[in-house]
């Protein structure tokens, strides 16, 4: 009877070892052990950048290769659509306005937000939920993520998730890597772990908010920019920004360009 038993227990573990998670996560699970994930991989510091060229920007052959193998998002196909997109690392007094002209100009935007944003600015989550944007996950304290831990990794982005699916009853499926800074085992890990990377092909220096230039230094700055799939970064912070934003709509449109979602992204 012993060693019955002790033979059904045997095949009983095996079938759980075989049923048990892998490394490859699902959404809210947890990645094994480090050696299971990116080990091997280089986990140098990239920061993201491109040339600025006419009538699209150019990346590398290295950039444009990791971005295919982890699903990154950062330009997509050569058409009409354009796809916009906030960071909110915290609150300047000018969100509220961006997303009345969102509303009222029928845009779509991702909103990547930040641990203490979520917890602070609740109404104005609300409201990016509410009117059908996406929120994204920008980590809950903002750190480089090449410098972390599988664990820290983790805990920075499910924790954050976590907070929005308490309040949402949804998941945040949408990161953006603080800083602009990663590697290629970050970007193993976090497609691992569920999440679409998204960098983006327009950008301008608009976060310095002791140096804000008026409105029409953002259209100089974003417009000239444009083209086909761009995945357009703008901070909330800048009042710049704030001050451009259906006028940089208008313009875009009367230009033939359409704003899409990133859930069409293509």
């Amino acid at each position: 009877m012993k060693r019955l038993f002790a033979a059904l227990l045997a095949v009983l573990c095996i079938l759980f070892s075989a049923c048990s998670p892998t490394a490859e996560t699902t959404s809210g699970g947890s990645l094994q052990n480090e050696a299971a994930v990116g080990a091997s991989l280089d986990n140098a510091t990239k920061g993201w950048g491109f040339r600025r060229m006419d009538p699209r920007p150019e990346f590398t052959a290295e950039q444009t290769a990791e971005m295919a193998a982890y699903g990154c998002y950062y330009m997509g196909a050569e058409d009409n659509s354009l796809y916009l997109t906030f960071d909110e690392g915290y609150e300047n007094g000018y969100t509220g306005q961006i997303l009345d002209v969102l509303k009222e100009k029928n845009v779509p935007a991702a909103f990547f937000v930040t641990g203490p944003y979520l917890k602070t600015e609740t109404e104005l989550v609300a409201r990016m939920v509410n009117e059908g944007h996406i929120v994204g996950n920008h980590s809950v304290n903002h750190p480089s993520l090449p410098d972390l831990s599988v664990e820290e990794i983790e805990k920075e982005l499910y924790d954050l998730d976590l907070m929005f699916y308490e309040k949402y009853a949804a998941h945040m499926t949408y990161l953006r890597p603080p800083r602009g800074e990663y590697s290629t085992r970050v970007l193993d890990i976090t497609n691992k772990m569920g999440y679409t990377s998204v960098f983006w092909s327009v950008a301008y220096v608009d976060w310095k908010t002791d140096a804000q230039q008026g409105k029409q230094h953002a259209l100089d700055s974003v417009l000239p920019q444009l083209h086909g799939g761009a995945v357009i970064l703008l901070h909330a912070v800048s009042s710049d920004n704030a001050a451009a934003m259906a006028e940089l709509i208008d313009c875009a449109r009367a230009k033939g360009y359409e704003f899409r979602s990133l859930n069409e992204y293509h």
